[in-house]
């Protein structure tokens, strides 16, 4: 809901809140694996820099889980991007551990080895020699071990990437292939694009503990990305109705308080992320740095520079909250937690965002023009006032209206921002898996609807004399529904609808993408 008034706090904005403490609860720590390796000298043919790989794979031209993989000291480096890349087939080794010359044809194949028997640098001399434009090990483990060269492996001569990816996911390729899949692989050195709708570099995502030589990095990409359900829409909704009449009947200042904190973390933790992200890419070499802190290990060298700034800037914010100037400090913590929650939470398909932007756009409806007569009163205008000392939840954006002699402030909730923006992140990934170009894409179509949706909620503010209006009630038709009707006359809407679904006991295309 969007109101010039700033006693008005739109709906969808408790609902977002509840998304965003479910996803900072679910978070895991992430080790990052792409710093080098102090322990061991650099030689020639063994001085690459460990990197981390996106894992993709696709069955039937459906994409299935993405997981994490780790590059070796040694080998030819992977192309920058993923349209230097080659889709290359991939054929499991015989012997499993490729610690002998194989017997199956590997010939411009990219080779899928077990972990075990041999080093390393060994499996990929004999991948090499079979003819193998690479080589994936499948480790045993779901840590990832650092692939480094042993003492004697000077004069090591090894031209082929090699990554390795965790157990769980090489048995997925193994299985794929041992079903008689094609696979195909694809190996790139790119990680993330700098796009908030996507995903932040997981190299700069938080401050995290740094792996040891022996240890490598946890296959975190799953825990990191939350997909949601249709199911686990219509929860949402429900549990998010609950809790707002919670706050309804029992909302005390230090309830508010309470979400004042998880605010201020949630904002801390995005305004981290993003500039750890920022600075890491302007200042190349910065996000590789690390240092030791007592009991908690080895960690990035720029995060313990940013997460004290970033704390000091949120603490800053809530002791002079009431001020004039607070609302600059409550929407930069603001845009940052939401482009954390729209990096972590991701639409699989146009289903699940029919569900989820279906009941919010009721849920908005609902608790802004049925509720008082229900209550007597507006339930969200009620928790979004506050208790009597005058604390209110800081779950929306704010900007002082400098041009009207009365004051006040143009207002929009998380919640109009984040439900969309998940159909639009969706829209962008869903453009780039297909190649789409800007005008036979999605994202920038979803882009102008939801803008023309933000227009027609502030004309209809206009129109009811400031009246508060549920934005959702036009953001919804103007981002769903356009996706939805484009799909249609471009006859990919059943693609939209059920992309990402895998069928059962179905084979297919493997993709690995850095």
């Amino acid at each position: 809901m969007a109101t010039p008034r700033r006693r008005e706090l739109p709906l969808p904005a408790l609902a977002a809140f509840l998304l965003l403490l479910l996803l900072l609860a679910g978070r895991a720590a992430a080790d990052d694996a792409s710093s080098d390796d102090r322990g061991h000298d650099a030689s020639p043919g063994c001085n690459n820099k460990f990197q981390l790989v996106k894992v993709k794979n696709w069955v039937n031209g459906t994409q299935g889980t993405t997981v994490i993989g780790l590059s070796a000291r040694f080998g030819s480096p992977l192309p920058r991007t993923v349209d230097e890349a080659h889709r290359t087939f991939a054929a499991l080794t015989s012997p499993p551990d490729l610690c002998s010359n194989s017997t199956s044809k590997l010939t411009n194949s990219i080779a899928l080895a077990a972990r075990g028997g041999c080093p390393f640098t060994a499996k990929a001399e004999f991948a090499q020699a079979a003819g193998a434009a690479g080589l994936v090990i499948l480790n045993d483990d779901e840590e990832l071990y650092k692939m480094v060269c042993g003492d004697n492996d000077t004069s090591l001569n090894v031209t082929i990437p090699v990554v390795m990816v965790p157990h769980s996911a090489g048995k997925n390729l193994k299985d794929l292939l041992d079903h008689g899949a094609r696979g195909t692989i694809v190996c790139a050195s790119l990680w993330s694009e700098f796009v908030a709708c996507e995903q932040i570099d997981e190299h700069y995502n938080q401050l995290t503990r740094q792996p040891g030589p022996n240890s490598g990095t946890n296959n975190t990409q799953d825990k990191e990305i939350l997909e949601i359900t249709a199911k686990g829409a219509g929860v949402f909704v429900i549990v998010a109705s609950v809790f707002l009449l919670l706050l309804f009947y029992f909302m005390s200042s230090w309830v508010a308080w309470l979400l004042i904190v998880l605010f201020c973390i949630g904002g801390v933790e995005g305004m981290h992320v993003c500039l750890v992200t920022i600075i890491s890419r302007i200042f190349k070499g910065w996000g590789n740095n690390t240092v030791q802190l007592p009991f908690y290990g080895e960690v990035l060298a720029l995060s313990v520079g940013i997460v004290p700034s970033c704390t000091v800037f949120a603490i800053l914010w809530a002791v002079y909250r009431h001020s004039s100037f607070a609302w600059i400090g409550q929407d930069i913590l603001g845009i940052c937690l939401m482009i954390t929650v729209l990096q972590m939470a991701h639409l699989p398909n146009i289903r699940v965002a029919s569900a989820l932007l279906s009941a919010a756009f009721v849920y908005d409806i609902f608790w802004v023009f049925i509720s008082p007569l229900i209550f007597h009163e507006s339930v969200m205008i009620a928790v979004a006032s506050g208790d009597s000392s005058g604390e209110a939840i800081p779950m929306l954006l704010r900007i002082p209206r400098f041009f009207d002699p009365w004051g006040g402030y143009d207002m929009i909730g998380f919640g109009d921002i984040i439900f969309p923006g998940l159909l639009v992140a969706f829209s962008y990934r869903f453009d780039r898996a297909g190649k789409k170009g800007i005008l036979n894409g999605y994202f920038l179509w979803l882009t102008v609807g939801y803008a023309v949706g933000l227009f027609l909620t502030y004309l209809a503010l206009f129109l009811m004399d400031g009246h508060g209006q549920p934005a959702l009630l036009y953001l919804v038709p103007c981002t769903l529904g356009v996706i939805v009707v484009l799909g249609w006359i471009r006859g990919e809407l059943p693609h939209l609808w059920n992309y990402g679904r895998r069928p059962e006991n179905s084979v297919g295309e493997v993709s690995i993408v850095i």
